[in-house]
């Protein structure tokens, strides 16, 4: 997956070019959608930033593995991301949780 790849997957299920962070919590790992998107005047990046921030995003994804786990959940999820709740997508990263260390 791709950033642009995982633009295109905000797009197409919200119509909306949302923000995304990774995160940390009580040992878990989750990639959250918050609700901030690009198209709002005060969103705090610009598109060239905002699209650098999800290729940077995607290459963890790609590193643990877990595109189609995140494809399927976007996909099948009724949530929608909206002022003060994300949408928060679990990832398993198996036995190999230990190893990897998310920036907060």
């Amino acid at each position: 997956m791709t950033g642009e790849e995982l633009h295109q997957l905000l797009l197409s299920k919200w119509g909306r070019s949302f923000d995304v962070q990774l995160r940390r919590t009580q040992g878990k790992v989750f990639l959250q959608i918050m609700w901030k998107y690009l198209e709002q005047a005060s969103f705090p990046m610009t598109e060239a930033e905002y699209l650098a921030h999800l290729e940077e995003v995607a290459t963890y994804i790609n590193a643990w593995g877990c595109t189609a786990q995140v494809q399927n959940f976007v996909t099948r999820t009724r949530e929608r991301p909206r002022l003060g709740k994300a949408v928060n997508i679990p990832i398993d990263l198996g036995e190999r949780a230990s190893e990897w260390i998310v920036e907060q």
